[in-house]
């Protein structure tokens, strides 16, 4: 089905660890204009509020760092994206780090109230901790724990005081009120690197998680397969892609937090295309490029760059 592209550009960092990945779409558009590729100049393009001006600011809150930013932009990524899709567009998410990822999947349900979303998460981590079990208090580790409006109090490290409490509850119910997702339909792809508290999770859910060696056991279409399977009975599908999901060592250190052994390149580029393809799928997001860690000048932009591209020829062929 050929569709109707709207790029949203989403230059937060507010949630990462590491700084920089408010420059990744544009290292991604760089890449784009080193091939002399007129990408850029063929879709409409939107941009999220941004407060990374908060990154220079004291922090307040070390369980749920700049939480107060992220409210806003979990707000701002959700109006923009129910736009999009209510404008009969598709939204092509460029986003800096992936902690507002849980604001796109509250725009979708927001648009689609009655529908079932399935989520593909491509990614090296979980991003399942929540302000409640988080050792670090980035908050690009919990977008998926907003979507599934869990606390995971089963695994409580921290106590929270109310102000966070509250800024928690507002992320979750951002869009509309309560879970945008279930648990069964949430597949992970590539995910290696979780923590005791989100493994605890991940087995009490019966989370689905496609690993790196099962990929290369199996092939990336039989995984493709049994993931379309799953996610059958769900009427919308959203991808999120974190480059971090690709192995370092096939592309670069360009990502605020890489894991080795992971995905290739070609594989990542075969998921992409196919699940590009399926009538279900209602946006897809990119996420983590990270231009002041890369090791190789903008390498992981580039390669990042040739899969959104032919990604996007299958996502307008008919």
């Amino acid at each position: 089905m050929k569709r109707e592209l709207k790029l949203l550009i989403n230059k937060s960092e507010i949630t990462a660890g590491t700084r920089g990945a408010s420059l990744g779409p544009e290292a991604i558009m760089t890449a784009a204009r080193k091939i002399n590729s007129n990408y850029f100049g063929r879709y409409p393009i939107d941009y999220v509020d941004e407060y990374n001006y908060l990154l220079d600011n004291e922090i307040k809150y070390p369980q749920a760092k700049r939480v107060v930013g992220l409210v806003k932009v979990f707000e701002s990524v959700s109006t923009k994206v129910k736009g999009i899709i209510e404008n009969g567009q598709f939204p092509l998410v460029l986003a800096a780090d992936h902690g507002s990822a849980g604001g796109t999947i509250a725009g979708i349900k927001a648009a689609f109230p009655e529908k079932r979303l399935g989520v593909v998460w491509i990614d090296a981590h979980g991003d399942l901790h929540t302000p409640y079990t988080t050792p670090s208090g980035n908050m690009h580790g919990m977008p998926l724990s907003t979507a599934l409006n869990i606390d995971n109090r089963e695994e409580q490290v921290n106590e929270l005081i109310p102000e966070v409490v509250d800024m928690w509850e507002q992320l979750k119910n951002t869009g509309i009120k309560g879970a945008k997702i279930h648990a069964e339909d949430l597949v992970f792809i590539g995910v290696r690197d979780t923590e005791p508290q989100e493994d605890a999770l991940i087995e009490r859910l019966n989370i689905t998680n496609h690993k790196v060696e099962e990929v290369r056991r199996q092939g990336t279409e039989a995984i493709i397969k049994a993931t379309l399977e799953q996610l059958k009975e769900c009427d919308l599908i959203y991808i999120s892609f974190d480059v971090d999901s690709m192995d370092p060592e096939m592309t670069s250190h360009g990502t605020g937090t890489p894991v080795k052994n992971g995905l290739s390149p070609k594989e990542a580029e075969d998921f992409l295309k196919a699940f590009a393809q399926e009538d279900k799928t209602i946006c897809i997001e990119y996420v983590e490029v990270n231009p002041c860690l890369d090791e190789k000048t903008n390498k992981m932009a580039e390669v990042t760059f040739d899969l959104l591209a032919k990604m996007t020829n299958e996502l307008e062929n008919e």
